[in-house]
């Protein structure tokens, strides 16, 4: 790991100028991706802010009926508060499923819808990545793909997002807060947040440089049955090779989101429509357009059968 500066914020714009104005500086509050990315020297920052002080640890219930959700909330709280097992509990459940008990103690709300991906090839510092080297070229394809994307990806890249938590946040239709240098707030919803890779691949949000994030706002409830499930290779501490965020209404009607097949959480609204006729006809409007390689291909099917389990589940 490389030497750098640590500094702590006394504001959220106070740390978001500091980052706009220095390249080589990050934010950090859990560190829990960003310390092994440190180690790896994937990450060299020569200066880090640590937000972790701004008390942006709160959940509150917002005038519309929704919940306002800090940036700095622990996962592990996030997952246990009673009105979010109440009313959003797909979310209660995609935090649960996502790494170990002692990471989501540290890991915050905002770090979890920016961690990097967890493609070897990225991780690999020995290989070509045009996410970690712009320009390098991507070793992935023509590579090992397995549990790489199958919609959305590029000449450029076919990473696939880790994140659980953000497949929630996709179903339900959050909106991230942020803050920038000059105290402007903006808020961004979460189906704009995250970008598909394209030739910039290095750029995965729509966040500028400095833009800190405050909060992360539900709706309120749409009601129905919550479910996630996530297919993995191990039965915990394992990313995504398929997973499924589904609410599903008494006559059939619901969402679906989908994780471990695209660089950000994928949804189709337009193909929600589809729902009432079951998994084959959701699954081929929210996969439309996939292009998979020999290794990759039994994606289609498992997210079809996820999506199945979940339907089994919503009308038991």
């Amino acid at each position: 790991m490389r030497a750098f500066t640590y500094e702590r914020a006394r504001s959220p714009r106070e740390a978001a100028a500091a980052v706009a104005a220095d390249p080589t500086a990050r934010f950090i509050a859990g560190g829990t991706n960003l310390l092994d990315l440190m180690k790896l020297e994937i990450e060299t920052p020569a200066r880090l802010v640590d937000v972790g002080g701004l008390k942006l640890d709160q959940i509150a219930p917002t005038r519309d009926g929704g919940l306002r959700i800090g940036a700095l909330v622990r996962n592990t709280d996030l997952a246990a508060d009673k009105r979010v097992r109440k009313d959003y509990g797909v979310l209660s459940r995609a935090l649960l499923a996502g790494a170990s008990g002692q990471l989501r103690n540290k890991a915050t709300t905002a770090g979890n819808l920016l961690q990097r991906t967890r493609c070897p090839y990225f991780y690999d510092t020995n290989m070509p990545c045009n996410k970690r080297s712009p320009g390098a070229g991507c070793a992935a394809i023509g590579g090992f793909t397995r549990s790489l994307a199958v919609l959305g990806a590029s000449e450029a890249c076919i990473a696939t997002h880790p994140s659980d938590m953000a497949v929630a946040l996709r179903l339900l239709d959050a909106t991230v807060e942020t803050v920038a240098a000059d105290g402007t707030e903006r808020s961004i919803p979460i189906a704009d947040f995250h970008r598909l890779p394209g030739e910039t691949p290095q750029v995965e949000t729509a966040l500028a440089r400095g833009e800190l994030i405050t909060a992360v706002t539900l709706p309120k409830p749409i009601g129905g049955v919550h479910a996630y499930r996530k297919v993995r290779d191990r039965a915990s501490y394992a990313f995504a090779l398929v997973s499924v965020a589904s609410v599903i209404h008494k006559d059939g009607s619901g969402r679906v989101a989908l994780g471990g097949v695209a660089h950000r959480p994928w949804r189709v609204e337009a193909a929600e429509g589809l729902m009432p006729r079951g998994a084959k006809a959701i699954s081929e409007g929210l996969l439309a357009g996939a292009r998979t390689t020999a290794q990759n291909a039994f994606k289609l099917t498992l997210a079809q059968r996820a999506i199945g389990a979940a339907i089994i589940e919503a009308r038991a």
